[in-house]
């Protein structure tokens, strides 16, 4: 379940409000594994996905943009 405005695609800004920075997805890394995300000059701002088991499956979401969480 996504909280509204907990991601872009449910309706968070793409620009970050703090450092005005146009918000992109990429794939980030955390201790619970890659995910598709995006992060501004504060740091990381939203996590898009689900988390991958390797950097490779979540390239893959990222390019094909069928990703969900």
């Amino acid at each position: 379940m996504v909280i509204e405005r907990e991601t872009i695609e449910a309706g968070a800004p793409s620009t970050c409000p703090d450092c005005d920075v146009k918000l992109a997805a990429v794939v980030m890394l955390s201790p619970a594994g890659y995910y598709v995300g995006t992060q501004c000059d504060c740091g990381p701002y939203s996590r898009e996905s689900q988390y991958y088991s390797t950097e490779k499956k979540a390239l893959e979401a990222l390019s094909s943009k069928e990703y969900t969480r």
